[in-house]
């Protein structure tokens, strides 16, 4: 009970900058990039971008793709969330790493953008993913 506890208090808690970045580089074969100059990190699957991590003024935001439907709901249930800072509105969102959003969110956000550009690789690209790594590490 306490183990099952402490798991979920971890889902609720918020993500920082550093935990954040962690998670991101915990993906399976994700690289971190600075093609911009130091900030955003920008972190890839096979030179494909899937996250932007960066620190403004002390506060710390993440771009990722979203699925267009899930991120305008996204948009609407979170005040963290707002449409993709200097991305495609449609298909980015930009999450405040505030302390409001739950840790167990933002995971899911990040794997379901990590998932949408690893189904955007090729075939044989994915497939070696998968038996590589397990289609439960990568489509979390």
């Amino acid at each position: 009970m306490i183990s099952y506890i402490q798991n979920f208090i971890e889902l609720i808690q918020p993500l920082n900058y550093q935990q954040a970045k962690d998670y991101l580089l915990g993906k399976p074969e994700a690289t971190l990039d600075y093609p911009f100059g130091p900030d955003p990190a920008v972190f890839k699957i096979y030179h494909k971008m899937f996250a932007t991590l960066s620190m403004t003024e002390g506060k710390a935001y993440s771009n990722l793709k979203c699925d267009p439907d899930e991120a305008l709901m996204l948009r609407d249930l979170f005040n963290e969330v707002k449409p993709g800072y200097h991305m495609n509105k449609k298909h980015w969102n930009t999450i405040h790493l505030d302390g409001n959003l739950p840790q167990g969110e933002i995971e899911r956000m990040i794997d379901n953008s990590y998932t949408l550009v690893v189904k955007s690789l090729t075939r044989s690209t994915r497939q070696a993913l998968e038996i590589k790594h397990g289609s439960q590490a990568i489509y979390r």
